[in-house]
């Protein structure tokens, strides 16, 4: 589980640099809507994109995971990479998305360790994904 949430930690890195420039070339630093806006639409674009060209976002891919689709499939599809990543999307809601965040984050981190093969709670709702050692 350490291993899945310092790819996580990498992926977020990455999606934050780009999302502070982004707000920083539009003069939106200072707005908690827009910065909000910039962060949980481009953390849900990154994770997905990778997830379903890739099977892997680079995070992931430094520590050696991959995400497997249900079924066993080589890589999530676009539905059930986006059902797994969908609690990336909470910081859009104003003021206590970020709070959300951290709820959904802790409650996938319980999920993970309590489970038997490893699943969370997303990766349950996405009908069976999976994030193994390459």
């Amino acid at each position: 589980m350490f291993t899945r949430w310092l790819a996580r930690v990498i992926d977020g890195l990455i999606v934050g640099v780009v999302g502070f420039f982004l707000a920083y070339a539009t003069d939106s630093l200072s707005s908690i809507l827009v910065t909000g806006l910039f962060t949980g639409a481009l953390a849900f674009g990154y994770f997905v994109l990778f997830e379903v060209t890739q099977g892997w976002t680079p995070g992931k891919k430094v520590l050696g995971l991959h995400v497997r689709g249900a079924g066993g499939f080589a890589k999530p599809d676009l539905k059930q990479s986006a059902i797994r990543n969908a609690f990336t999307l909470l910081p859009i809601v104003p003021f206590v998305g970020g709070l959300l965040g951290v709820v959904a984050m802790l409650v996938i981190a319980v999920t993970i360790s309590g489970s038997p093969t490893r699943q969370g709670k997303h990766d349950e709702l996405a009908g069976g994904t999976a994030v193994l050692k390459s």
